[in-house]
Formats: structure tokens, C-alpha cells, sequence
């Protein structure tokens, strides 16, 4: 179930294994990403695309937007 949650979560999570996922389009993901994310933009976030996560870890999704 997605929740929202802040940025000293996602340290928490991101320390403890968590995998990070951008989904902004990968001409975006090129240009600025955090450290270690994986590339799976949102309008291609199925099955197919998610299968190269690891189930018995946490996912943080996020979408870096600068405006």
C-alpha cells in the first residue's frame, strides 16, 4: 500500500536496503537522479518492468519534480 512518507524516512529506509525507483521519464532520470535509483518511468510501471526488484525489500518510489 503506498504512504507517503518525509525525507529522514527515506534515509531510514534507504540505509536499512531499501530500492530506491524514479519515475519520471528516462531523459529526465539521465539529467538528475538520487544515488543508486533505478529508472522505471511511471507510464511503463507494470509487472514486466518491476520484475528486477527484490520482493523481500522496501521500494521507495518518488518523482523528483523541480518546479
Amino acid at each position: 500500500m503506498p504512504t507517503e512518507i518525509g525525507r529522514d524516512e527515506v534515509r531510514r529506509l534507504i540505509e536499512g536496503g531499501a530500492q530506491l525507483v524514479e519515475v519520471l521519464p528516462a531523459d529526465q532520470y539521465e539529467e538528475a537522479h538520487l544515488p543508486r535509483a533505478i529508472s522505471i518511468p511511471l507510464t511503463e510501471l507494470k509487472r514486466e518492468t518491476t520484475s528486477r526488484l527484490e520482493r523481500d525489500r522496501p521500494v521507495v518510489v518518488y518523482c523528483y519534480d523541480a518546479q
